[in-house]
């Protein structure tokens, strides 16, 4: 095992010049109560915002409510209002004010649109037959049903089906006047169809 060599006495005097030029990169500073910054065992936390007061909520609660719906068409009691009077004036005022008395009268509350349009056109072209002139056909105010879609439903399937079929063939052409019903003979759920002479 081989020893270190030591330096010469030339080496050392070379080796103190050097070392007496050379400059630290990171000069130590000599510790002071001046120059060391006292450090705190624990930072102090920053102070805590205030929490606001949020009262218990509902999505949509702040909403307009909608449930009355822009329904821009008219409701079948205003486009029957505003039909022409065909049969006599003073008949029909009597009719629309509950004086004059249904000469028969057919009840499809509860009916499917399959099963009350055929019983419909049966009981008008009967009645016709037998020389009526003043019939009541009730439908029913009808139930709303659940309104989710965009396009509001109407309330009432046969309410505002039967006057269309009145208009239709084969009722058409028996029908002369159909107005909604007085309130003693079943107001918005009932209707007068007043019915031509049968020739």
């Amino acid at each position: 095992m081989s020893r270190r060599r030591k330096l010469s006495p030339e080496e050392r005097e070379l080796w103190s010049r050097v070392a007496a030029t050379a400059k630290a990169f990171h000069p130590r500073r000599p510790f002071s109560a001046e120059t060391e910054p006292v450090l705190d065992a624990k930072p102090t936390p920053p102070p805590k915002k205030p929490r606001p007061d949020v009262k218990d909520f509902r999505i949509g609660q702040s909403a307009p409510d909608f449930a009355f719906r822009h329904d821009l068409a008219p409701s079948i009691s205003e486009h029957l209002a505003r039909q022409p009077v065909v049969m006599d004036r003073k008949a029909h005022r009597a009719m629309t004010r509950g004086k004059l008395e249904p000469e028969a009268k057919i009840d499809l509350h509860g009916m499917t649109l399959a099963e009350a349009h055929p019983e419909l056109i049966r009981f008008v072209l009967n009645a016709q037959d037998r020389g009526c002139r003043l019939v009541l056909v009730i439908t029913g105010k009808g139930k709303r049903g659940l309104d989710e879609g965009p396009i509001p439903q109407r309330q009432g399937v046969l309410r505002h089906q039967v006057p269309q079929w009145l208009r239709l063939p084969p009722l058409g052409a028996a029908v002369m006047q159909v107005s909604e019903a007085h309130l003693k003979h079943g107001g918005s759920g009932a209707y007068y169809v007043y019915l031509r002479r049968n020739r």
